[in-house]
């Protein structure tokens, strides 16, 4: 009896070790250990950390859509001949043209490999006016006395295509610089309605430019871009310049949706000498603009 109780103690204990150890032990169904991350090398570990946000300096394609506000000032003549020129004008002053002027404008950009920008943009600027004239003038072949009703149309557009290399191109900034090729077409019209004394002229004309721009992205959400090109020459019997500057403060909204505040300025000047369509023309745009910027 007692041998019996004593075997029975003995196989209780061993039962209750068995158990203790058992549940100590590791289940093989359990979840898995993690594996241990890679090991970095130096270089990468010292490299600071870079954020994907949105900005001018990532985007792959935008289009802005700008209400430009812009003070206008136009000096032009058109003479008889190359040796007989005629009344030099100023468009707001003595015609009456408007200035300021609201205008639209579109702008695109499209980037291609991370280095590489090409910008088309576009700018048209079209005014009339009908009032009696404050002095005598010489338009063309006429002589219009001071008093003649004078009505007058002055149509301008310019169409910009740009290329740029990004020579600076970090997680803040950009830089780069490139040629453009600026198409322009103005049309000038002026007479005493209800008569034959009317004369008009139409140019068109190519300039290039030298382009650089650059961009700055201050924080998260707010960025600061400029940009500016010109061209200038004088062949024989030709003088030409074009200039366009702009720089703006931007706010990113959304990933792809930005509005910002800028300021633009614009410059034309041709004088033309020869035998055909002789003249000056001198236009300088310049002013705010508020603009909403897509992009991805």
């Amino acid at each position: 009896m007692r041998l019996g109780l004593a075997v029975l103690l003995c196989v209780l204990s061993t039962g209750c070790a068995i158990v203790r150890d058992d549940q100590n032990e590791p289940v093989d169904n359990g979840p898995k250990k993690e594996k241990a991350e890679p090991v970095q090398k130096p270089s990468e570990v010292l490299k600071p950390k870079v954020h994907d946000w949105a900005s001018p300096i990532t985007d792959h394609f935008y289009v802005r859509g700008t209400y430009f506000h812009a003070a206008v000032s136009t000096v032009f003549r058109l003479d008889p001949t190359a040796t007989s020129p005629g009344t030099v004008l100023n468009g707001e002053d003595d015609l009456g043209l408007d200035s300021p002027v609201d205008q639209g404008r579109m702008e695109f950009n499209i980037r291609m490999r991370e280095k590489n920008n090409v910008r088309i943009d576009y700018f048209k600027l079209d005014r009339f006016k009908e009032q009696p004239l404050p002095r005598d003038i010489i338009f063309g072949d006429f002589v219009f006395p001071a008093g003649t009703n004078f009505r007058s149309s002055l149509d301008y557009r310019q169409l910009g295509i740009t290329y740029t290399y990004s020579f600076l191109k970090t997680d803040r900034f950009e830089a780069g610089f490139g040629l453009g090729l600026h198409i322009l077409e103005a049309h000038a019209e002026g007479g005493e309605p209800g008569t034959l004394n009317h004369e008009k002229s139409d140019n068109v004309g190519i300039f290039p430019t030298i382009a650089l721009n650059g961009a700055w992205r201050i924080s998260k959400r707010w960025a600061f871009t400029m940009r500016g090109q010109q061209f200038s020459a004088s062949p024989e019997n030709f003088e030409g310049k074009l200039a366009d500057y702009h720089a703006d403060v931007q706010y990113r909204l959304r990933g792809n949706l930005a509005f910002g505040l800028g300021y633009s300025k614009l410059q034309t000047h041709v004088l033309v000498t020869d035998d055909k369509n002789p003249g000056l023309f001198d236009l300088d745009t310049a002013g705010p603009e508020f603009f909403v910027r897509a992009s991805f």
